[in-house]
């Protein structure tokens, strides 16, 4: 039997205990919950609550995600919040260059760390999140996931209170933010 030490929700799941270390998971709870504060303003709900009541598609209609509402100078301020190695276990930087103007600038993208591991294990349970796991391995980009119109028509497989998917929202959509808005010059190390 696992006691867990606080009062609070039980954040880690047997998929992330698989994958990660304890460090990690403390992170990767800190990772979801800065998303949450980000998306759910002052609201006191639940993170499923407050991810249903965005109004998404209206949202899109208009060309403003409700990710674009998250501070990338906070974003930033939580990557240096969480160790290196979990950083690296999720993203890596890759250089992302733009065919219309020739710009070459830094942005985030796929790492084949543990985090493609922890979705390879939930994907044996759930057949949406093995899709997903297989595109962002093959693309190494998650705007190949799509994720975002199965979460609301597969309630059975995208259960908001579930942690796992609350974490790869979280992931999914903090990494849409970054590549949208970080503005680096690509530096060749």
């Amino acid at each position: 039997m696992q006691l867990n030490s606080s009062c609070s929700e039980k954040f880690a799941t047997t998929e992330m205990e698989n994958n990660f270390t304890s460090e990690q998971i403390s992170d990767l709870k800190e990772i979801r919950d800065f998303f949450e504060k980000q998306i759910c303003d002052k609201n006191k709900i639940d993170f499923g609550e407050c991810f249903r009541k965005i109004p998404h598609d209206s949202l899109y209609a208009y060309g403003d995600p409700f990710w674009k509402q998250i501070d990338f100078g906070k974003q930033k301020d939580l990557y240096e919040n969480i160790s290196e190695s979990t950083f690296n276990e999720i993203w890596e930087f890759c250089k992302t260059t733009y065919l219309e103007t020739g710009k070459v600038t830094k942005s985030v993208c796929s790492s084949n760390g543990k985090y493609q591991k922890y979705l390879t294990e939930l994907g044996k349970k759930n057949p949406k999140i093995k899709k997903y796991a297989e595109r962002l391995l093959s693309a190494g980009d998650w705007s190949s996931g799509n994720i975002h119109y199965q979460v609301f028509s597969d309630e059975k497989n995208f259960d908001l209170n579930n942690p796992d998917i609350q974490l790869i929202l979280s992931i999914h959509y903090l990494t849409f933010n970054d590549q949208e808005k970080r503005n680096e010059k690509w530096n060749s190390e």
